[in-house]
């Protein structure tokens, strides 16, 4: 997520908004853990495989959302 935004701006919202970084962080975790569960390299049964994907779902919506908030205040 936000491989697209400017990298700049992507840095400055870690740097000065921790939700920001703590959920895109967390989104990654979770990007990885599925791309694992669903290459079969990590047992994960499909209603837990389910489960990660709605939390990282919900984390890419806050994120948007902050991004929208306060990307012009981070310009």
């Amino acid at each position: 997520m936000f491989e697209s935004k400017n990298a700049k701006e992507v840095e400055a919202l870690m740097q000065s908004n921790y939700e920001f970084r703590t959920l895109l962080t967390r989104h990654r975790e979770l990007d990885e853990q599925i791309d694992i569960a669903e290459r079969r390299k990590l047992p994960m049964d499909e209603l837990a495989l389910h489960a990660l994907k709605k939390e990282k779902l919900q984390a890419k919506d806050r994120l948007a959302e902050l991004w929208s908030e306060l990307r012009p205040a981070a310009s």
